[in-house]
């Protein structure tokens, strides 16, 4: 089967990224339009808490879509706290709970984009709540990552898988959760590694092994 080429990929990712966006954006927008309305004054304390918390969320999400799908300036090692914090930003705005358990003291860029990655997608899993516990760890020279949801509902939607499987978009599927699912199994298999997903009952697990860079 013909792979997708590269610029629909790029335009896949791109539309993903702007409807993460978008939501945030157009709530700050609203609570401006608030603050000029001379007929709103008496909403100013709300447009203005609707301001800021869209601000925050906006630059969360900015900031976790520059590790999770950018190239972070010229980073090459990261320290699992800051990603936690990114992670834990992403989830501050979803319905499920992330417990993190990364043991590795420290991630290569493959590694820490496949944790966020694979973190946000274990969440998007849970549409009415749940936990997520995510952890890494070093296992002789490879890096393993497992993150197991458990929840009501759970479910991985057959775009994610098919994506993870490296296969193209199903007909009728929607393309941004297909497209975060297929640049992980790209990205992880130009490393050198593999990753897993599978739903069953009221729980989703992925599962992902990478080696680790030579020093």
């Amino acid at each position: 089967m013909p792979q997708p080429a590269a610029a629909q990929i790029a335009a896949y990712l791109a539309a993903r990224m702007c409807h993460d966006f978008i939501s945030p954006v157009s709530a700050i927008v609203s609570g401006l339009d608030l603050l000029e309305d001379p007929d709103a004054q008496d909403m100013r304390e709300d447009a203005m808490g609707l301001i800021a918390a869209s601000g925050r969320k906006l630059a969360e999400m900015l900031s976790f879509t520059r590790v999770a799908f950018g190239a972070s300036s010229s980073a090459e090692v990261f320290d699992p706290r800051e990603l936690e914090k990114l992670a834990q930003g992403v989830f501050a705005h979803q319905r499920a709970q992330l417990e993190w358990a990364v043991e590795a003291a420290s991630l290569d860029k493959a590694s820490a984009r496949a944790v966020l990655n694979i973190a946000q997608m274990a969440g998007a899993a849970l549409p009415l709540g749940g936990t997520v516990q995510l952890k890494a760890a070093q296992d002789g020279q490879s890096t393993v990552i497992a993150a197991e949801s458990v929840g009501p509902k759970a479910r991985l939607r057959p775009e994610v898988a098919a994506g993870l499987r490296g296969e193209r978009l199903p007909d009728g599927a929607l393309h941004g959760h297909w497209v975060q699912a297929y640049y992980v199994h790209l990205f992880l298999t130009d490393a050198g590694g593999r990753v897993y997903a599978e739903a069953e009952g009221d729980k989703a697990t992925f599962a992902a092994v990478i080696p680790a860079l030579a020093p």
